[in-house]
């Protein structure tokens, strides 16, 4: 538990762009998730804010269990809930562990909600992703494309928990006018990202597979796919900031969409972080691994109607991320070429 420091003169005059409908001013908030790529991002952000941030421990606490998220509850007594702790990963752990990806976020989700219900947490946001959408859902994706068509088979374990996520937020504030609310994050990227390959999502799958092909002068590098699917991406840390944005701002029923509203195909992704990295060699793809989605790209004007836009550009957070790898390499899993 830690007790957050003032704002700063900068902060305070964006936080005062619009008047608030949920204060974190002295708030006890629970960051579920602290120790993932988001659940971190948001503990840096929620240090701007005048609350006390709440961390449960794993060793401590199995969010996939009833009676001790009951019991993290009673003891450390949130007042708002950041829903960001989830089991995640990319096609290959997707695919091959359809019921850890399905069960495990199931139950994370209900438990967490259905005791910030019986605890009286006045507000929680739900944190989903993008693979909610159909695959085939005209694009940039509104939120109302939601059950509008069959899921991306590769994610579709992960996709189905995070849809009935969605649907207890909103059941709940229809039967028992809780005010919980759900994200939906594009592809993320940052920091406390998963670099291992068999679990990693795109970027620091292909950040990973740079370095070591430049380490040990390899003459080409091998990206799955056509390199023709299009993708968005969003910094972690801008994530962070539009959900305690939307904490602030927002309730209602139903998704709302967090990204940048730009996209790219994979291949001027590989080129682009090909470039940060100065690896000179040839990147050839892979046909035979699978492409997923053929484009995601979310429609953020929802959001910006609310007063949120990202401000980190994709060289700049892919730099970053580069540079988080490099000086952390020696404590992250390996990844083969």
């Amino acid at each position: 538990m830690r007790t957050c420091a003032s704002p700063t003169v900068r902060e305070a005059s964006v936080m005062s762009e619009a008047p608030a409908l949920y204060s974190l001013k002295g708030k006890r908030i629970w960051v579920a998730g602290h120790n993932g790529m988001v659940g971190s991002a948001l503990v840096h952000r929620l240090n701007r804010e005048e609350c006390t941030i709440l961390t449960a421990s794993r060793r401590e606490y199995d969010l996939r269990r009833q009676s001790q998220v009951e019991a993290f509850m009673a003891k450390a007594r949130p007042e708002a809930v950041f829903l960001a702790a989830a089991r995640v990963g990319g096609i290959v752990a997707n695919d091959s562990r359809p019921a850890s990806f399905l069960y495990d976020n199931l139950m994370i989700a209900a438990n967490i909600i259905e005791a910030a219900r019986t605890s009286g947490v006045e507000k929680l946001l739900n944190l989903g992703s993008t693979c909610v959408y159909p695959k085939f859902a005209a694009q940039p994706i509104p939120e109302d494309a939601l059950l509008t068509g069959p899921l991306e088979p590769t994610n579709q374990w992960y996709a189905v928990a995070k849809i009935a996520a969605i649907k207890l937020c909103d059941s709940y504030r229809r039967q028992y006018g809780s005010d919980f609310i759900s994200a939906m994050p594009t592809n993320l990227y940052g920091p406390n990202d998963n670099f291992d390959l068999e679990a990693s999502h795109v970027i620091p799958a292909l950040i990973a597979k740079f370095v070591r092909a430049k380490d040990e002068g390899a003459k080409d590098v091998v990206v799955w796919g056509t390199g023709t699917p299009r993708r968005e991406f969003l910094h972690v840390d801008d994530c962070a900031d539009a959900l305690v944005h939307l904490m602030k701002h927002f309730s209602g029923e139903g998704p709302i969409n967090v990204g940048v509203g730009e996209d790219l195909t994979i291949a001027d992704l590989a080129e682009l972080i090909a470039g940060i990295v100065k690896f000179s060699g040839r990147i050839v793809f892979d046909p035979s691994r699978p492409d997923g989605t053929p484009r995601k790209l979310v429609d953020v004007g929802h959001l910006k109607r609310l007063g949120w836009s990202a401000r980190i550009s994709l060289p700049q957070g892919i730099a970053q991320t580069y540079a988080w790898y490099r000086e952390h390499a020696s404590s992250l899993r390996s990844v083969a070429l």
